[in-house]
């Protein structure tokens, strides 16, 4: 029986809307249809004193809609019984009664059923829907083939199907809603051609078809579409030439097509999509040159043409798109040099030219700020890397030179061991001319000491005992350098730092950090700042006097400074052979397990570190990667590059932040923002919480997703173990409480709203009260224990 609910006059009226055998509605209601007109009036008050909040308008559902909600039922599968909700009554199927529909005058115009784990089919029968605005079903394991008749709403605005298991083709009835604005069915199975007639849907901003099996051509069609923001087509199996008018797709925001097999030269119209902010072309056949017109794309911030048969030179103009935060342009046929207009590009994190046959050297600034694996296997690049110098004068050319010339020019080999003779005894000659420099140097600063230096002696005193000086120590050298000195064990003078042996261990925007060797074999971390992006002198040195006082068993110490006469500006640190957690965790032999309690323990420390940041020393980190966070000899996290970010312009710190985001640790919130805060920390040490957990790093490719949406799926599709690394999975039997507890914590910290994310402090107990520290074990509030839990 179905009840009705008209209002006339201002009152509300209530009948049944079931015939008698004999005709007409029976009004003569037993108990139990009282009650059901009770429940139903009670609904009714409701929505008259809350209709503003909940959004429902208290009118029963339509005959045809209750059908069709019915037939819509029927064809799924629904194991964890979310449907139950949905009564053979009808009623409170259109007063929030019923879960994921939502209504308007007794139609609906919404289903909404995301993650929950339905299986089945969708049915033809939601024709029946002619109100429907949305069908939203993602994240489920919905089979078969997407109805024809969903083509047939003429209200439909969106269709969310994303990661199904839907088979078959793509209806071209959908090109019949005039309405239609956002398409993803991505992540299914489906095959066959996509249909022109898409673009006859003038209100489409958002299509989405990645990662199915999609055949044949682009259709040229859908240039037509001038509201399409987005176009995600990746991951399929398009072939054939680009729409030579992909310039008439004004209102482009992101353009994805990549892992294809599109064969076509690179399109100049791109050039005119003066909107475009995402370009990704990766893994295709495109062909010829690299327009210079792709300059004038001025929002764009990340260009990947990686994987393709793109030939010719790097347009200088590139150095023009000042938004641009990632280049790929890796694995392709371009030759030349790189020009020196990328150098322009600040908000450059992320560059990658490797494997083409470019030549030349690298400029500077691109060294400096990369590693070699951005330049590799370009067998004519030189200067990115110790093992690449650039000659220091070009060969002559031999072009042009004629066989007896060159026979002519040959040499004897009495004049080849003259010149090797020659060229030995100048290097000795000025091998020994450095090593006496460095001796009388050495004599001279005992001598000074010995005569009366007071203050170097006490330094050096108290710096053997490793007790505190009071304060930084300050040594101006002969040339105008400037070394200062903070507490702890180290003893050394700027000509030793300068003269030590370094070996470069890697670049960041920051600049480059070295493992330098002293003259006593001790070794320290030097980082190396990029001049252009520090602050002035004056106020550079107020703030890393301020850093230099930070101590704390999970902070890497800031040991020294070094500002040199040309600008150059050193900081020196304990250099931690173990390295990073980056390192620790995915470059490790395949038989060397990295059990829980060392991890737990990781995570306590880095939680301990960055509570003492936050709350006593009132500093951001902003730039929280597992890169950043070293293993010390105890298996225990040290948090580097902390304040960093305080010494740099803003232009540069933004930068860093953009940096973060292409890792896969920046906070959503970060992309409009640019300022990072503790929430933003927080994000960024739950992001680490689920590498630690599920042994993935972030940066890896996971279905299109981040680490945190994947994870989050997962959990929700309740398939919880398939989260964790294979390794912890070993010993659920004993940790599998804490295991499922510190992944909820981790969840929580990388909430997308800042105010549902925790602060540190309430993250560190949290941890404290998932696994106790074992104060037998540990010194102090360090985070240690017992190294030998790990292999």
């Amino acid at each position: 029986m179905l009840i009705e609910t008209q209002k006339k006059k201002g009152k509300w009226k209530i009948q049944s809307k079931e015939k008698t055998p004999f005709g007409g509605f029976d009004f003569g209601f037993g108990f139990k249809y009282k009650v059901l007109m009770l429940v139903q009036l009670l609904m009714i008050l409701c929505e008259q004193g809350c209709s503003s909040e909940s959004g429902y308008d208290g009118v029963v559902i339509t005959q045809a809609d209750y059908q069709g909600l019915q037939a819509f039922k029927n064809e799924l599968i629904d194991p964890k019984g979310y449907l139950r909700s949905w009564n053979d009554s009808g009623i409170g199927a259109c007063s929030g009664g019923w879960v994921g529909i939502k209504c308007a005058k007794g139609q609906v115009i919404v289903i909404q059923l995301p993650w929950k784990i339905l299986g089945g089919r969708i049915t033809q029968k939601i024709v029946q829907f002619q109100a429907l605005r949305k069908l939203s079903l993602h994240d489920n394991l919905i089979t078969g083939s997407i109805p024809y008749t969903l083509g047939l709403l003429p209200n439909l605005r969106g269709v969310q199907l994303f990661n199904n298991r839907l088979s078959g083709s793509i209806p071209a009835s959908l090109g019949q809603c005039p309405l239609l604005q956002t398409l993803d069915l991505s992540h299914n199975f489906l095959t066959g051609k996509i249909p022109p007639s898409l673009a006859n849907s003038t209100k489409l901003y958002w299509v989405n078809l990645s990662y199915n099996s999609l055949q044949g051509p682009i259709p040229s069609e859908l240039t037509r579409s001038s509201s399409l923001n987005v176009l995600s087509l990746q991951y399929n199996n398009l072939s054939g030439p680009l729409p030579s008018n992909l310039g008439k797709l004004s209102s482009i925001i992101t353009l994805d097509l990549s892992h294809n097999f599109i064969k076509s030269s690179f399109p100049k119209s791109i050039s005119r999509l003066s909107s475009l902010n995402t370009l990704n072309l990766e893994s295709n056949y495109l062909v010829g040159d690299l327009p210079e017109d792709i300059g004038n794309l001025h929002n764009l911030s990340m260009l990947n043409l990686r994987r393709n048969r793109i030939e010719g030179r790097i347009p200088q103009s590139i150095g023009n798109l000042s938004t641009l935060n990632q280049l790929d342009l890796s694995f392709n046929d371009f030759s030349g040099e790189i020009p020196n207009s990328l150098s322009n590009l600040e908000n450059l994190g992320f560059l990658n030219v490797s494997y083409n046959s470019l030549s030349g050297s690298v400029p500077t600034e691109l060294s400096e700020k990369f590693n070699s694996s951005s330049f590799i296997g370009n067998l004519r690049l030189c200067g990115f890397s110790p093992s690449s110098p650039c000659p220091s004068e070009a060969p002559s050319p031999s072009i042009g030179i004629s066989a007896e010339a060159k026979k002519a020019r040959k040499l004897s080999i009495k004049d080849i061991i003259l010149i090797a003779a020659g060229i030995l005894l100048v290097i000795m000659l000025t091998l020994c001319c450095i090593l006496l420099f460095c001796l009388i140097r050495k004599r001279s600063v005992s001598g000074q000491e010995k005569e009366g230096g007071v203050a170097a002696a006490g330094r050096a005193s108290q710096a053997e005992k490793g007790g505190p000086s009071g304060g930084p120590e300050v040594e101006t050298g002969e040339t105008g350098g400037k070394l200062v000195h903070f507490d702890g064990p180290m003893v050394f003078t700027a000509d030793d730092l300068l003269c030590a042996t370094a070996e470069i261990m890697g670049k960041s925007t920051y600049g480059t950090v070295y493992k330098a060797t002293l003259e006593d074999g001790s070794q320290v971390a030097v980082k190396r700042l990029r001049e252009k992006i520090t602050k002035g002198q004056k106020e550079f040195e107020a703030e890393v006097n301020m850093i230099g006082k930070i101590r704390h068993p999970n902070l890497l110490a800031l040991r020294a400074y070094y500002l040199g006469p040309k600008g150059e500006k050193l900081l020196v640190f304990d250099y931690i052979p173990k390295g990073s957690l980056a390192n620790f965790l995915h470059v490790r032999e395949p038989d060397t397990r990295v059990h829980w309690p060392t991890r737990m323990r990781m995570i306590q420390g880095m939680a301990r570190g960055l509570f003492h940041l936050h709350n006593n020393e009132n500093i951001i980190h902003g730039n929280l990667t597992s890169s950043n966070v070293l293993i010390d000899d105890s298996i225990s996290a040290q948090i580097s590059d902390y304040g960093l970010s305080r010494l740099m312009t803003a232009s540069a710190a933004a930068n860093v932040i953009a940096t973060a985001g292409a890792l896969g640790y920046r906070a959503p919130e970060l992309s409009k923002l640019k300022k990072a805060n503790t929430k933003t920390d927080v994000y960024s040490l739950g992001v680490i919480i689920l590498e630690l957990l599920t042994g993935k790093s972030p940066g890896e490719a996971l279905n299109g997703v981040d680490l945190p949406q994947w994870v989050a799926s997962i959990v929700k599709e309740e398939w919880t173990n398939e989260v964790f690394d294979l390794e912890l999975m070993k010993d659920a039997s004993t940790i599998g409480d804490e295991l499922l507890n510190t992944l909820k914590l981790g969840l929580h910290c990388v909430d997308p709203s800042p105010a549902s994310r925790p602060e540190v402090q309430q993250v560190l107990q949290q941890l404290e009260e998932i696994r106790p520290t074992d104060t037998a074990t540990t010194s102090g509030d360090d985070g240690g224990g017992d190294p030998s839990a790990s292999d």
